[in-house]
Parts: structure tokens; C-alpha cells; sequence
């Protein structure tokens, strides 16, 4: 039950405190070998400074590359450009991964290319791990999934062996590429002999790592994959655990923060708890971008969202399915919407029949089942609205029941449940008899809704303010040397003033001897 669209593995979902940095421009222009000689570059300078931010710029670049004709070919020369000599087992490691025509491309044109580099490399762990996830990517695009998880599992161990931060942005795009490559090992997911339950154990033993290191980066990581690995085999009482005894890192990534809403959504919502569920996922569509390579989570959080909000008994606002990334994508979760809206029983059995497919490969399938209820009470409640007294005969041809038992079933218990509080059986006649409305605005419900929008706002506003960026130990400093600066400023104004009252003083002494 692997979702395509629940994670970009591109990380097309921007990362938090990114878009202000220095360090070399990776424009898409540029050749594939130029890009990887760059991010190179980006890499040392992280390494230098400390600061992650080059990495994940480096990182960003992998949509671009992995889009080239000659990726394999510029991955190659990159390897030789980082590790020059043949008999290194860094690059070694490297080149068993590629094609053959590519190794022999590499040995026959390494002094001629060799002149030709720019940038100049030194052979860092961490500029071997960013090689190391492009032949991750590469494996994954070649569909050579048995060999990139072998790969990817000697690639984490060595990883995790160096325990140094500036390697956490690219671990956590190592288990990553990890997590994919045994969803498509045979059996696949849901079945129970699937590989990615083997997985768990080092997963569970990277994410214990990771806290004790302080590695946010991948601790967020781990944890969103090993949710999505409970959850593609319906082990939904485990990764409930899993969110109950772990502590999601407040300072993970957007698209980190965006996965685990999503995933923490879909749990709540096989569990019946669909208001925390509405919560989650809302919050997940508003983190993640609406355009690029993340459009795909964000149709897949939203399709959730409509199916949790119908469960809720709420009917979705008619323009997000008019939004131009949404309509093609929801256009089945909009003929849903209006069978559930009007409580046409007849259509919604024949929507969920027509595409039942698609919902499987959502994983929207099972809840919809659970609105066929909500269908029935919607149609009883439309009933009672459009007639004050209505016969079981009538309800059972309107909402296409079997027997007036069953519509006399239906109607009594929408009544035990308030959804038609203001009516009442006449079972000697077999009516349905409505008294008048409610008025919505003597009740609770106004202000409920006004206090649940103020409380979304209001959770944006702490979240902008954590993202800010606040400034360094550099302008500290700074801060720092500028105000002794002033303070000698003050203190030598005073001398002058002081000298100056003494010399008054004097002169004023003089002056009352004469």
C-alpha cells in the first residue's frame, strides 16, 4: 500500500530557513557534471562554517539532476573528480554501482577530464555520502531495487558510524531512498512476508541513535518512514505506539512536519477520531506547497481531508475542488461529495463501485465504506427539512431501502443521535413528522467555529515565529564590541566634561582672588 504521492523523494517541499544563503548559485542551466562540481563546493563550505544549509542546497539539486540524459555519465566524472586515484575504496564502493560502460567511459578519460575541473575537492566523508545518495537516486530511477537496497544498507551503516552533524541532512535522504527501495522488493506491502518489516529493526535502531545524538534531522526522518512503513501493512495499533512513546523534534524540516501530519492524520482517522485526524491533516495542507514537486502530497493530504471531513458530517467548501492542481485529481472525491451532500444513497454505492480503484490506491477506501451511514443520516435529515410529516414508504423510495422496517430503523435512530432532533414516529400511521427548526445561532455552534478559526491563526502565528531566523554568535559579538565601543565613547566625554569643570573651577578660583 505504498503511496506514490506521500513522499517527494526530490524534496520539493522547502526547507525551513533556506532561501538566504551564500555560497555558490546552482542555476538549471548549468551541465549535470557542473552541478555536481558545485554542490561539491556547497558541501565544503558547510562543512566549514558548520552550517547545514549548503547541504541542503546541494540536496535540492537532486530533482534537476536525476531529470539529465547524461546522469550516470556527469555521477561518473564526479566520482573520479572527488577521489582521483583508481585505487581508492571510497570510490570503489561507488563505481560498483554504475554500469560498465560508464566505469570504462571513466578510466579511459580520467587524466583528460581531470584537467578540465574547477572546483577544488577535498576528499571529505561528507562530499562521499552526497556521492552515495546519488547512486541511491540512480538505482532507484533504473528500478534496480534489490541492488540499491543492498547498497543503501552497507551506505547507512557507514553513515551512522561517522556520527558527525554535518552528515545529518544527508542520512536522512539515505534512509529515505532506503525505505523505498524495500517498499518494491517483492512480496509488496500490505502482504506480511513483505521486506519492509525487516526493515524495522534498523529503523527503530537509527531513530535511537539519533536521539541520543541530538540528530534532529534524522530522528524526523526515521520517524515519519517508520509511520509509513507501519502503516502500508495495517500495523495501525503500532504506530500508534510509535507516536505515543516518541517526541516528534520541534526544529525537523517542513517537509518532515508535513509527512508526520499526514501519516499522524491517516491514524486518527482509521481510529474514529476524526476530529484530531481534521486537525492533523489541515494542518498538513497548509504546510505544504501547492505547486512544484510537492503538489502530489498536497493532492494526496487534501483527498484525506475531504474523506475525514464527510465522516465529521461536514460538507467540503465547492472551491477546492476548483482549484487548477486539485480538479483533475479530486474530480471522483467530488461526485462522492455531491451523493453524501444530497444523501443519494443509489449514487454513492454507484460512485464507490466506478472507482474503487482509484480510492484502493489512495488509501481513502475503507473510510469511505464508513460513509454510507452518514449518507443515510444526510438523506433522513434532508427529509425532515423539506416536509413536515413524511411517510416510511416514501423514505424507503428515496433513499432506496429495502422494507418500511428498515427506514423505521433508520429514522429512530437518526433521532436517538440529534441528527433530526426536532422530529418524532407516528408508528400507528408510519410518518415521519418534523416539527419547526431550530435557530443555529441560539446554540453553540457560531461561536465554536469562530473560536476554532481563531485557534488555527493563532497556532500560524507561533509557527511563523519559530521559523524566524534570529541572528548568530557573530552578531552577538558584534552586538558586543559595539557596545564597549559606546561605552568608552562615554567614558572619555566624561573625562573631557570633568577636565572641563576643573578648568572652570580654577578659573573661577582666580578670579575671586583678584
Amino acid at each position: 500500500m505504498a503511496d506514490k504521492m506521500d513522499i517527494d523523494t526530490s524534496n520539493g517541499v522547502q526547507e525551513k530557513g533556506e532561501e538566504k544563503t551564500g555560497g555558490p548559485v546552482v542555476p538549471t542551466e548549468m551541465s549535470t557534471e557542473k552541478i555536481i562540481s558545485t554542490n561539491f563546493a556547497l558541501i565544503n563550505q558547510a562543512v566549514d562554517s558548520f552550517d547545514p544549509r549548503f547541504t541542503l542546497r546541494a540536496l535540492r539539486s537532486i530533482a534537476t539532476l536525476r531529470k539529465r540524459e547524461d546522469f550516470a555519465q556527469a555521477l561518473g566524472a564526479g566520482i573520479r573528480q572527488a577521489f582521483p586515484k583508481e585505487s581508492n575504496n571510497a570510490r570503489r564502493v561507488l563505481e560498483e554501482m554504475l554500469p560498465e560502460s560508464v566505469r570504462q567511459q571513466q578510466n579511459g578519460s580520467a587524466e583528460t577530464n581531470g584537467k578540465k575541473d574547477e572546483v577544488e575537492v577535498v576528499e571529505i566523508a561528507e562530499v562521499w555520502a552526497y556521492l552515495g545518495v546519488l547512486v541511491q537516486v540512480y538505482l532507484l530511477d533504473t528500478a534496480s531495487h534489490q541492488a540499491g537496497a543492498t547498497f543503501s544498507l552497507n551506505l547507512v551503516d557507514k553513515l551512522r558510524s561517522f556520527n558527525r552533524r554535518t552528515m545529518d541532512p544527508l542520512g536522512s535522504k539515505a534512509y529515505l531512498y532506503l525505505s523505498l527501495f524495500h517498499e518494491n522488493l517483492t512480496p509488496l506491502p500490505p502482504s506480511p512476508q513483505s521486506p519492509v518489516i525487516s526493515l524495522r529493526p534498523k529503523l527503530l535502531a537509527a531513530l535511537r541513535s539519533a536521539v541520543i545524538r541530538n540528530d534532529s534531522d534524522t530522528q524526523a526522518a526515521v520517524t515519519v518512514l517508520l509511520l509509513r512503513n507501519y502503516i502500508s501493512t495495517a500495523d495501525i495499533t503500532q504506530a500508534d505506539l510509535l507516536v505515543a512513546q516518541t517526541q516528534f523534534p520541534a526544529t525537523a524540516a517542513n517537509n518532515q512536519v508535513c509527512r508526520y501530519l499526514y501519516y499522524l492524520g491517516r491514524i486518527r482517522a482509521i481510529q474514529l477520531a476524526y476530529t484530531e485526524a481534521h486537525s492533523n491533516l489541515e494542518a498538513a495542507t497548509r504546510k505544504s506547497p501547492t505547486t512544484g514537486a510537492a503538489v502530489g502530497f498536497y493532492q494526496q493530504a487534501t483527498k484525506m481531508l475531504i474523506v475525514v471531513e464527510l465522516l465529521m458530517g461536514d460538507i467540503p467548501d465547492r472551491a477546492t475542488f476548483r482549484l487548477p492542481v486539485l480538479e483533475k485529481a479530486l474530480a471522483p472525491y467530488f461526485k462522492l461529495v455531491q451523493a453524501v451532500r444530497v444523501g443519494d444513497l443509489g449514487g454513492f454505492v454507484k460512485c464507490v463501485d466506478v472507482n474503487e480503484a482509484r480510492f484502493r490506491a489512495d488509501g481513502t477506501y475503507t473510510l469511505i465504506l464508513r460513509l454510507r451511514q452518514n449518507v443515510i443520516k444526510t438523506g433522513v435529515r434532508m427529509l425532515s427539512l423539506s416536509y413536515s410529516r413524511i411517510s416510511l414508504r416514501d423514505i424507503c423510495t428515496r433513499l432506496s431501502v429495502e422494507s418500511e422496517e428498515s427506514a423505521e430503523y433508520i429514522t429512530a435512530k437518526a433521532i436517538r443521535d440529534s441528527v433530526i432532533p426536532d422530529s418524532r414516529l407516528d408508528h400507528e400511521n408510519g410518518y415521519l413528522v418534523t416539527t419547526s427548526g431550530r435557530d443555529v445561532y441560539g446554540s453553540t455552534e457560531p461561536s465554536e467555529a469562530f473560536h476554532e478559526r481563531i485557534g488555527a491563526l493563532l497556532g500560524m502565528r507561533d509557527e511563523c515565529v519559530r521559523a524566524m531566523r534570529y541572528p548568530g554568535n557573530r552578531n552577538r559579538e558584534a552586538g558586543i564590541e559595539a557596545q564597549k565601543a559606546r561605552e568608552r565613547e562615554r567614558e572619555l566625554v566624561g573625562e573631557v566634561l570633568e577636565a572641563e569643570d576643573e578648568e572652570d573651577e580654577e578659573m573661577g578660583g582666580g578670579m575671586d582672588g583678584l
